[in-house]
């Protein structure tokens, strides 16, 4: 892992796969690092050389001060992509990291082939904004812990939280060690979340992916968001949550590798 300074903040990175190939950026969902595709990297370092990174105010990144517009994270993205010199790149991105692949591929659509935007949504109607709010206000009180059990329940499903105990506690932690400030600045730029009525301007190649059971981007809104978009298409995976590509690994590589041709 490296640490970079790009965009007046500095991000936490990592690089796998054989230089030469072509490249793919990973992005984070809300409250979690680099560390949540470490199941699909094993795929996708056999065709690609592959950029993860943590969200800034996330992981191990830096939390300059908030709050962080989507734009925000946007332009970090592609500073990061010229710092190392990527000109052009595949994307995949969960949750905040899909949000925040929605406004690359509408503002910097040159800088990117594919891409994979997983379990988001794009606009934030009012009990959107209500649950950010409510989840604002209970780290006032008491930090990410304050959120962990219940975010841990939006993320997994009840059924693989009792069959992977050991995997449950590693991402209830990754919630708790997300910093108090990095997450809220976050959440209040979610609040502003505006692409649906725009994604009729995306011509890259998108392929949404969401679980069954995710409450924060259900089937019927992804479904919409790849009926807005150009040539997309949605492929839902069952028996998973929020965070689809822990929840339900082979299922989600398998949904991804024939878009990504791995």
């Amino acid at each position: 892992m490296s640490r970079v300074e790009v965009n007046g903040t500095v991000l936490n990175t990592r690089i796998d796969g054989d230089e030469g190939r072509p490249w793919i950026v990973l992005s984070n969902s809300l409250g979690s690092s680099l560390g949540m595709w470490d199941a699909q990297i094993e795929a996708l370092q056999a065709r690609y050389r592959v950029l993860r990174y943590d969200t800034r105010g996330h992981g191990q990144s830096a939390v300059p001060p908030g709050p962080y517009a989507l734009d925000d994270l946007v332009a970090d993205a592609v500073a990061l992509m010229d710092h190392f010199g990527i000109e052009t790149a595949d994307w995949m991105g969960l949750s905040l990291g899909a949000m925040t692949g929605m406004g690359l591929a509408l503002h910097h659509p040159g800088r990117f082939g594919r891409m994979v935007l997983a379990d988001g949504r794009a606009d934030a109607p009012e009990g959107f904004r209500k649950m950010w709010d409510d989840r604002i206000a209970r780290i006032a009180e008491g930090g990410t812990e304050a959120i962990a059990d219940a975010t841990l329940g939006t993320w997994l499903t009840e059924a693989f939280r009792a069959a992977h105990p050991d995997e449950a506690v590693r991402l209830r932690q990754m919630i708790v060690d997300t910093p108090d400030a990095g997450y809220v600045a976050c959440a209040t730029g979610l609040k502003d979340l505006d692409y649906l009525r725009q994604l009729g301007g995306i011509g890259l190649p998108v392929l949404y992916v969401g679980g069954s059971d995710d409450p924060g981007a259900p089937p019927a809104v992804m479904q919409e968001m790849a009926d807005a978009t150009p040539g997309a298409r949605f492929v839902e995976i069952a028996g998973a949550a929020h965070i689809a590509n822990i929840n339900q690994p082979q299922a989600f590589t398998a949904a991804i590798a024939g878009f990504l041709e791995l």
